[in-house]
């Protein structure tokens, strides 16, 4: 018998613009990055086995807080939506806001564990990609790739993305950021990126 999913509970909690809507900085949460349309709505939502956790948008860049998901029986645990900008149309003052908050938020989150950064296995390792990562390592953070829809390419084309990424990202960071295929439509990977986050989370 499959172990229960210790996500499947997850609920959502608050979503935070600045730093005085965030809760108390204690415990363990896990935050995820992508750009917009990369998928990460449907990971989210993959991994807690819900249909509408996160809001999956047609709008590329609808998450414009910090979503935070609270993961009941266990106290102080999250896992934390932040906003994905690509090709969202925002207003400059508001990019330079998020800049900000985000620099912050990794820079001095104590309970932050780790860090999912959720890329198209299509246009992987793009410019707010390195930047997600590049935040984590700076704080000695360990972080996981996820290469969504990969049911989008056939086995061989996903396989060689695959590697070349892992490849990439060894030479830029080492052993400190792993990567693995993933879809959210036929479910490839959901149980290892869920092994990863509640190894992170403690769960």
């Amino acid at each position: 018998m499959a172990a229960p999913n210790p996500f499947a509970r997850a609920q959502y909690l608050l979503a935070a613009h600045n730093y005085r809507q965030l809760p108390p900085d204690g415990g363990f949460e896990v935050a995820f990055a992508g750009r917009s349309n990369a998928g990460k709505s449907s990971a989210l939502n993959a991994l807690c086995q819900q249909n509408a956790l996160a809001r999956v948008s047609k709008t590329p860049g609808r998450t414009q807080q910090l979503v935070f998901f609270g993961l009941p029986p266990h106290e102080n645990k999250y896992l934390v939506d932040l906003p994905g900008y690509g090709y969202a149309k925002v207003p400059q003052d508001l990019q330079a806001h998020w800049q900000a908050f985000l620099e912050g938020y990794f820079g001095s989150r104590d309970a932050l564990r780790g860090l999912v950064v959720v890329m198209d296995v299509r246009h992987p390792l793009k410019d707010y990609d390195r930047q997600m990562l590049g935040y984590a390592m700076r704080r000695g953070l360990p972080a996981h790739v996820i290469l969504t829809k990969a049911d989008k390419l056939g086995r061989g084309a996903a396989g060689n993305t695959l590697q070349a990424v892992r490849m990439e990202l060894s030479r830029s960071f080492a052993d400190s950021v792993s990567v693995q295929l993933f879809s959210g439509e036929s479910k490839q990977g959901v149980d290892e990126l869920r092994a990863v986050v509640a190894g992170w989370l403690a769960l």
